[in-house]
């Protein structure tokens, strides 16, 4: 999930956490060692499944990645057994079912100096049911965030991949900083700001960012048997696919960037980005709302919608709303939650209108508090995901700033702060106020991000299909032309959804279709297509 301000992930289409502001209010702490240790080599033990697929033999690449010790790649195997019960970090719960197996991958803390210090990274897998001789390889997924796990994801959605999951081996990971791998963590009970992430994870910070992500996923490549890198990201998730066709384009195979964020933008250009596309997804609710509803709770007159819900928010920031729980629905919290239905798309419309007549007329938020720290790039809700979300949980917040952070640059002066935050205010009635708290995210950060802007050119790559709602109000759709194009010529091939919410796959069929051909049979549709 990039979300508003970088956070996404797939389920409101997926769960996690909304932007700075939502990330810092929802955080919880988890003290988990940084583990890092020497390299050692990994032993190799098949399943102890019965059956064809237990005694598979892995395959082996011939293409390692270039500058590693054998440590990491002849002398490291992938031991994969049974999946323990997420830790604290992954955000508690219990262990995935029956068909899915965990291993860890080892990988240098520096690839500057692979030699030095390493951290392991937790893998999840199921198996694909098909027939060995047409099973494509592994199909890595990346569902946003950051700071989403992904080994605590992968089983959560693994059905909406059923139509892939014959012919790929489905694969999910925690990316460094998140979960089991390296967590981390920036305060005793929650986030406590950049001293403390310093404090307690210092040794890590420069290490988390996406270009480090991204060599280790050439590297878990390579352990999985394949030639190629076959991934499917999703808003944030598409950053650290777009950042791996650049750094191993020869290693590109069949790379789907789902509702992709704008490479050409800093985090401070995206977060007005972001903001401006929100308020066009509300207005066009209210429209609708207006149209359909005889007791749409914004008027029959779209024009004073706005004027309705932003006295709405300032009531409740005056005196926020019980919502049943133990938290007050106040109005920063009531605009993330409006956001987070218009992810949905048109499925969003009328629980949204439920949500907004519930708090207006009854004066309770329940509804309102369910979404509102539910953000997710992929951003319907998915059976079994609950508010909360991924994002939320563990130590996702902690590693939400901390990958941010790595990854950019932008250390603005107050002046040029103050200027961006009116900025994002103005530029949005409802929402700029809860937006533009994102701005100071990275004010203090200890150490410096890695550039302003993604760097995703990746010519002579194989075809990379980028997909994109026309009303996406998460990763507005012009940074989805931008990535098409940032990727190269003959490289980038745009999809575009003419469709509401973040993320189409499944929501639309003629998306669907055309995502899963490109990935069972490597034909990409033609660049410029449209689906209705």
């Amino acid at each position: 999930m990039r979300t508003r301000g970088w956070i996404s992930g797939r389920s409101a289409r997926f769960a996690g956490t909304r932007r700075a502001t939502a990330v810092l209010l929802a955080a919880v702490f988890v003290s988990v060692g940084a583990g890092c240790d020497l390299i050692e080599g990994s032993d190799s033990s098949a399943s102890s499944k019965e059956g064809e697929a237990g005694r598979r033999v892995e395959r082996k690449a011939a293409n390692p990645p270039p500058g590693l010790p054998a440590a990491f790649t002849s002398g490291q195997r992938l031991d994969w057994s049974a999946c323990p019960p997420p830790s604290e970090a992954q955000g508690s719960g219990d262990a995935p079912g029956e068909g899915w197996e965990c291993a860890t991958m080892k990988v240098p803390l520096d690839y500057r100096r692979p030699g030095r210090d390493t951290i392991d990274v937790a893998m999840i897998r199921q198996r694909a049911t098909g027939p060995e001789e047409r099973r494509i390889g592994s199909l890595l997924f990346n569902f946003g965030g950051p700071g989403q796990s992904g080994v605590v994801g992968l089983p959560r959605y693994a059905d909406d991949y059923a139509s892939l999951r014959e012919r790929y081996d489905l694969v999910g990971f925690d990316p460094r900083g998140v979960g089991r791998t390296a967590p981390v963590s920036c305060g005793k009970e929650s986030f406590e700001g950049s001293e403390a992430c310093e404090k307690h994870s210092g040794r890590l910070l420069p290490y988390v960012g996406t270009s480090h992500t991204a060599r280790d996923l050439d590297l878990m490549r390579y352990l999985l048997g394949d030639e190629k890198l076959h991934f499917f990201g999703v808003s944030y998730g598409t950053a650290l696919g777009g950042v791996y066709a650049h750094l191993f384009p020869e290693n590109v195979g069949r790379l789907v960037l789902e509702a992709p964020v704008d490479p050409t933008l800093d985090r401070q250009e995206e977060d007005l980005s972001q903001v401006r596309a929100v308020q066009r997804a509300f207005d066009r609710f209210t429209e609708h709302c207006a149209d359909a509803y005889d007791d749409c709770p914004t008027g029959s007159d779209p024009a004073q919608a706005g004027r309705r819900v932003v006295a709405l928010l300032d009531r409740l920031e005056r005196a926020p709303a019980p919502t049943g729980g133990g938290e007050k629905l106040d109005g920063d919290l009531a605009a993330r939650a409006i956001a987070n239905y218009l992810d949905q798309g048109e499925a969003g419309r009328r629980p949204l209108a439920k949500a907004l007549t519930e708090v207006m007329e009854r004066g309770t938020g329940r509804k309102l508090m369910e979404e509102a720290y539910d953000h997710a790039p992929g951003s319907r809700t998915r059976a079994g995901a609950g508010a909360g979300g991924t994002a939320s949980g563990g130590n996702g917040t902690s590693a939400y700033v901390a990958i941010i952070c790595a990854d950019s640059n932008v250390r603005p002066g107050s002046g040029r702060t103050e200027e961006m935050n009116d900025r994002i205010e103005a530029a949005s009635p409802v929402f700029g106020r809860a937006w533009s708290g994102g701005v100071y995210l990275c004010y203090d950060w200890p150490f410096e991000g890695e550039r302003a802007t993604l760097d995703v050119s990746a010519d002579g790559a194989a075809p990379v299909l980028v997909v994109a709602n026309t009303g996406d109000p998460t990763t507005p759709y012009a940074g989805a032309e931008r990535m098409a194009r940032e990727l190269g010529e003959n490289v980038g091939v745009l999809l575009t959804a003419q469709d509401e919410g973040h993320g189409s796959y499944l929501y639309n069929r003629c998306v669907t279709e055309a995502v899963d051909t490109y990935l069972l049979d490597g034909t990409p549709p033609g660049d410029a297509a449209v689906c209705p």
